[in-house]
């Protein structure tokens, strides 16, 4: 079973996972069929159990793929430079997992690499919470992006939409579930402030220099 105990080399695998995305999303272009037998649909998941991994290469048109692929490169490399490829894989298969089965119980059906982003995304914020990315037009801490994605999705819960807005959330969630797990191993160490010991000697020498009257 691959743990977070060692650190391995850097395999752009984030970039990777974003090429082999586009090249099915040029797939479902081409044979409309393609999606229909991939996409994780809640009536049919039991006969088609394999779903619940293809749905997250799925996407519903240009402005739904790119969107997560610019997330993907963006989160997904900067979670790879500190946890290894290997880890990192982890990270994006079992949120896109987890997410896809929590959305059963929710929608009809779904698709797309959203719940695995936010996974990534719910990683960062444990382990990099003071981390600046540009965000909504400004430069703010992840923690705060995160905070704002959360609520944005909890908000589309209640007024829904076209977006599986729950599978984000869970998506979410286990990352965070992860971050917290690993936080101890990859956080960053904050330096120490120096600690002068001012003792007695030390006190009159300094008073005979600079208390002379």
């Amino acid at each position: 079973m691959q743990d977070f105990k060692k650190k391995e080399e850097f395999n752009w695998y984030a970039a990777k996972l974003s090429l082999i995305i586009l090249a099915v999303f040029a797939l479902q272009n081409i044979f409309p069929f393609y999606t229909d037998n991939f996409a994780l649909i809640s009536s049919t998941f039991f006969q088609q159990p394999w779903s619940v991994l293809t749905y997250i290469f799925l996407h519903a048109n240009l402005n739904h793929v790119f969107s997560n692929l610019f997330s993907l490169v963006l989160f997904g490399l900067i979670l790879e430079k500190i946890v290894g490829s290997r880890n990192f894989l982890l990270v994006f298969f079992s949120s896109g997992i987890f997410a896809g089965i929590v959305s059963l119980f929710f929608y009809p059906s779904v698709i797309g690499a959203s719940g695995a982003i936010f996974g990534i995304m719910g990683v960062l914020a444990v382990i990099r919470p003071k981390m600046v990315v540009f965000a909504f037009g400004i430069p703010i801490p992840m923690i705060v992006a995160v905070i704002i994605w959360a609520a944005l999705d909890l908000g589309g819960v209640f007024y829904p939409s076209s977006i599986a807005n729950i599978g984000h959330l869970a998506g979410l969630g286990a990352g965070i579930v992860v971050g917290f797990l690993i936080r101890p191993r990859y956080k960053v160490a904050e330096k120490k402030k120096e600690k002068i010991k001012l003792d007695e000697e030390y006190f009159r020498e300094w008073e005979k220099k600079y208390m002379k009257h």
